[in-house]
């Protein structure tokens, strides 16, 4: 037994190291997904208020691309611009590359600054969450494959009270238990 125990321990040492790395963007994606409500893990997204410069009430012809350009200009967005629009008769709002955008109330010169800009670093690991190709999906099957060895080897590596058959045992059996209470109850 004593061998089994000691093999056990140099595979869930090595497994454990070797995929401890996506062990953790799994847990930190994941609690970005589980609070997807409460917070956009994907995108940065900011609202700057401001008054436009001008005379008002201004009509649609007045809203030329070149003037509002010079809009987006002090916001350093006049090489994004796409195009702009009328959703009504008072505003007007344009829409920047990347998706961000302006709208303007032009009856105050009232605007709000829409700026949107990706999370690299989260938005990256909430990909990997969601199976971004066949190649992750081979390394997800490995990697899953592994989790069971690394909790097989860890069931054993403990003996006596603390093992398996002893508070191991019951903890082990309370894991199984709590999400299988929850899908019941739920």
């Amino acid at each position: 037994m004593s061998h089994i125990r000691r093999w056990s321990r140099a595979v869930h040492r090595d497994l454990s190291f070797f995929f401890g790395g996506i062990v953790l963007i799994y847990a930190i994606s994941g609690f970005t997904l589980n609070h997807k409500h409460d917070f956009n893990a994907e995108y940065a997204i900011r609202q700057h208020r401001f008054r436009t410069e001008g005379t008002f009430p201004k009509s649609e012809h007045d809203y030329t691309k070149n003037y509002v350009l010079s809009m987006l200009e002090p916001l350093g967005e006049a090489t994004a611009y796409t195009k702009h629009y009328f959703p009504d008769s008072t505003h007007m709002k344009a829409f920047i590359r990347g998706g961000s955008s302006l709208v303007v109330d032009m009856r105050t010169g009232e605007a709000v600054y829409e700026s949107v800009k990706k999370r690299p670093l989260l938005s990256v690991m909430n990909r990997l969450h969601y199976n971004p190709g066949r190649w992750w999906t081979v390394f997800s099957d490995v990697f899953a494959g592994s989790l069971v060895l690394i909790t097989l080897t860890g069931l054993v590596m403990v003996h006596g009270g603390k093992g398996l058959w002893g508070r191991g045992g019951i903890e082990l059996v309370a894991g199984i238990l709590f999400p299988l209470l929850f899908i019941v109850f739920s």
